[in-house]
């Protein structure tokens, strides 16, 4: 990659953020950067910051922008020097100021995905807690329904993932998001994708990138003679 590449990925819960940015992560070379295993690393080394973080969580209230602000940006401070993808911040538009004051983005994708997808996948979400593994019981099940494929340990289903709480959620994150999305459609760096299935959507978000950032060759690609 011969320049430094800044992307964000935003979506709801269940959008498929996840599967997504590793895909990107993979075909372009850019670090993905979660905030959720931002947080998690941060509480497990036991971090100023990731204790203050831990209160919140304890309490199932989300984490403040002024803490996930402390959390993040000295890991891209870190990082200057690298081209990233962040996923999961910023969630509101004061993160996106700061982030803004930090940095120049040059992408943001937005997943929109219909409530109905999102409800039914969300349905049948299961996860690892300490590690933050995701598995969907219709297409990324556990070896052994109801454990962890690495560690062993039992997968629980989040209470705000049934489906009394998924209406308040998604609708929280629509109003959270909506002016981030509309900071970004203003500065004409937002990228707007929508289906139902994340292998629908991934090619239109490839081929988007591909114009902005040329994927590093492969072996497979550099054998493979031109036409």
């Amino acid at each position: 990659m011969s320049r430094i590449f800044r992307a964000v990925i935003m979506g709801p819960p269940g959008s498929g953020k996840g599967t997504i940015s590793e895909r990107i992560a993979r075909t372009f070379g850019l670090q993905h950067l979660s905030s959720g295993d931002f947080l998690r690393e941060n509480i497990a080394a036991r971090t100023e910051a990731g204790q203050l973080a831990k209160t919140y969580i304890k309490k199932g209230l989300l984490v403040p922008d002024h803490v996930m602000t402390r959390l993040l940006l000295p890991r891209l401070e870190e990082i200057a020097r690298h081209s990233w993808l962040l996923d999961g911040f910023p969630r509101t538009l004061a993160q996106a100021q700061v982030l803004n004051g930090a940095c120049d983005l040059d992408v943001v994708i937005s997943l929109n995905v219909p409530f109905e997808t999102l409800k039914d996948r969300l349905r049948h979400r299961w996860i690892h807690p300490p590690s933050g593994r995701v598995y969907n019981l219709i297409f990324n099940p556990p070896r052994v329904k109801g454990v962890d494929d690495i560690t062993g340990e039992p997968l629980i289903q989040h209470e705000d993932d049934k489906p009394a709480a998924l209406v308040a959620r998604l609708r929280h994150y629509k109003d959270v998001a909506k002016p981030v999305i509309d900071l970004y459609k203003s500065k004409g760096i937002l990228h707007t994708f929508s289906d139902t299935d994340t292998d629908q959507i991934w090619p239109h978000i490839s081929s988007m990138l591909r114009v902005k950032i040329p994927a590093p060759p492969t072996p497979s690609a550099q054998s493979t003679p031109a036409h």
